[in-house]
């Protein structure tokens, strides 16, 4: 099966314009930055001839040769440790590991070593070291397949952490990452590998940054991932119950950019956090804490998050109630101290 397929496309002043999958979109970055940069090699299990468990991959090693991409036995704290000695030694490594609980095995080469290697040798050594991770719900996986496991990689320092929640994201965040001289966490939503949307090739991305993905006035959804779709659909809802709702796309777990977050919140005075993953400890708690931090004279009720439970991910038949919903949202929205409703 091949999923990356372009659909339609543009000409526009800045470049081309194609509609595609983010799957789609995922791949042509790889293949743009095999193309631009002879150091890029790809690898991870079963990204070669198979093209990868969700097909990211395909048709990569047909066209750039299994010294560009190329299978690794089941092994990620292998893959990972082969991945460092290659960004020792000059090669920029873009690793695979195939779903989220699949990292796991990785952790201490991606703690003690990726992150950690820049502050170890005082910056004489640099990591230019991606690793794409498959991460969240919404497919349906069994356990081990579907996980949240963000808040361990932004937790660490020294890694830089992002997720893009559209197609464009995907791929100019992609870029931005395999052109990083340090090590980035490169989280890929599996609900939206089939979503949508147009991608400009010559549009630029910056780590670091978040977006607003849909202007409001009265309330600020704060979300990443496969959240962002669900705060524009609740956007959507709240407008027919006269709600504006303002949506901020994180995009960059860390480093965060709170310029952006806090500025969207001052607006309105009033915020709700959207994530997957189980809310203790977690990246909602660290942005509901900057949050607060920084805009506690501007808010008019308390900064709201609305996450997955305090349990391991449910399995298939019980995940949509796991997941927030747009319910959920909505009622976390209500409880906002809206005075002229008192």
């Amino acid at each position: 099966m091949t999923i990356a397929q372009d659909d339609t496309t543009t000409h526009s002043d800045v470049g081309t314009t194609t509609t595609m999958t983010m799957a789609a979109a995922l791949n042509r970055a790889l293949a743009d930055a095999i193309e631009s940069d002879p150091d890029v090699v790809v690898f991870g299990e079963d990204v070669g001839a198979l093209g990868g468990v969700f097909r990211i991959t395909d048709g990569l090693t047909a066209r750039y040769g299994e010294d560009r991409c190329f299978d690794t036995p089941l092994a990620e704290s292998g893959i990972v440790g082969t991945a460092v000695g290659m960004a020792m030694n000059g090669l920029h490594p873009v690793v695979e590991l195939q779903f989220d609980a699949f990292a796991l095995p990785a952790f201490e080469q991606i703690v003690s070593h990726v992150a950690k290697l820049g502050n170890r040798t005082r910056g004489g050594l640099r990591m230019p070291l991606v690793i794409r991770i498959p991460f969240g719900g919404g497919i349906g996986g069994v356990e081990h397949h579907c996980d949240s496991s963000e808040a361990y990689y932004a937790h660490t320092p020294g890694l830089t952490v992002v997720s893009p929640a559209t197609p464009q994201d995907a791929y100019s965040l992609l870029r931005a990452a395999i052109s990083s001289p340090d090590p980035v966490i490169f989280l890929e939503p599996k609900k939206l590998y089939w979503a949508k949307g147009e991608v400009d090739t010559a549009q630029t991305a910056r780590l670091g940054t978040a977006r607003v993905a849909r202007a409001g006035t009265d309330v600020t959804l704060l979300a990443y991932g496969s959240s962002v779709p669900l705060a524009l659909e609740v956007a959507e809802v709240a407008a027919t119950e006269g709600r504006s709702v303002q949506v901020v796309d994180v995009r960059s777990l860390s480093p965060f950019d709170d310029a952006t977050v806090t500025a969207a919140v001052k607006s309105t005075g009033r915020a709700v956090v959207i994530a997957e993953a189980p809310g203790y400890v977690s990246v909602a708690s660290e942005i509901q804490a900057r949050v607060f931090e920084r805009c506690f004279e501007y808010l008019a009720a308390p900064v709201r998050r609305v996450t997955g439970f305090d349990t391991p991910y449910a399995p298939p038949k019980f995940e949509h109630w796991y997941l927030p919903d747009v319910d959920r949202v909505l009622d976390a929205i209500d409880t906002l101290h809206w005075e002229d409703e008192a």
